[in-house]
């Protein structure tokens, strides 16, 4: 299975976000499905079934260790000229605390990782596939978004699932395979 361990943000927040999005959405942009937005704290990629209750154990381990915090949706960012996203602002000590744990997690339990990297909180909004797409327009207009504060409670495993069919724009799905409550 291709997984990643994540913060779901809630509907609420993903509404908010949405509607600021809806303000600058076009067809210039490759833009996310909301239905997938989330902040992904430590990509595992193709997990073997047989590392899966060991990965289990030590993510729940990861998650008790965590207490609950507070995070909101809040301006945009960018990766180079690809992609556009939103940022998180509140705890983000505690959200980077649950990204590290959730990474020594998934090393612990035999999941190879990529190189480490200090975690940068996003939430990937839309993809640009050609450079001549300048991106500065979409971030000057949600620079100021603000969303409204959410509790995190919940450490999600996530699934994804990629396109298939060759369609143009099909978008990969989620779908959480577990979660664990924060129980700091």
């Amino acid at each position: 299975m291709r997984l990643f361990a994540a913060v779901l943000p809630p509907d609420e927040a993903v509404a908010e976000l949405a509607r600021a999005v809806d303000e600058v959405h076009d067809d210039r942009l490759t833009w996310t499905g909301r239905d997938g937005w989330h902040f992904t704290l430590a990509f595992l990629g193709e997990v073997r079934d047989e590392v899966l209750p060991e990965l289990h154990t030590r993510l729940e381990r990861a998650a008790h260790r965590t207490a609950p915090f507070a995070l909101r949706l809040h301006g945009s960012g960018h990766f180079g000229d690809r992609a556009l996203w939103a940022g998180a602002a509140g705890e983000l000590p505690a959200l980077r605390m649950l990204a590290e744990r959730a990474d020594a997690a998934a090393r612990r339990a035999g999941v190879p990782m990529d190189q480490h990297r200090r975690y940068t909180p996003h939430l990937t909004l839309a993809r640009s596939h050609h450079a001549a797409t300048p991106l500065g327009p979409y971030l000057d207009a949600l620079a100021d978004f603000e969303g409204t504060p959410w509790r995190v409670d919940t450490l999600s495993l996530v699934r994804s699932n990629l396109p298939v069919s060759g369609m143009p724009g099909e978008q990969p799905r989620y779908e959480t395979v577990r979660a664990w409550p924060l129980g700091g």
